[in-house]
């Protein structure tokens, strides 16, 4: 999926029932209000700021999340990992 565009990722991640986890935080949440506009679906987006967390907490928030949505919770939906400290 190198050099793919983002569009090509999202669509393989539905395919396969995956959330995306990404620091790409402007396009795939651009790229999620279209899915949504447009009455696609995907499995879900987790979006962090690069860097803003260190790798421990990213764990943590990303945990948290996973505790708290089940899969079907997260279809279609974007999640910021800063919310869930």
């Amino acid at each position: 999926m190198i050099e793919r565009e983002d569009r090509a990722h999202l669509m393989f991640a539905a395919a396969q029932g995956r959330v995306l986890y990404t620091f790409n935080i402007r396009d795939f949440y651009a790229l999620h209000n279209q899915f949504v506009t447009g009455g696609e679906s995907h499995a879900g987006l987790i979006l962090v700021r690069q860097q803003q967390f260190s790798i421990g907490e990213q764990a943590r928030r990303l945990f948290k999340l996973i505790a708290t949505r089940s899969a079907e919770e997260m279809e279609s939906r974007a999640e910021f990992l800063r919310a869930w400290g």
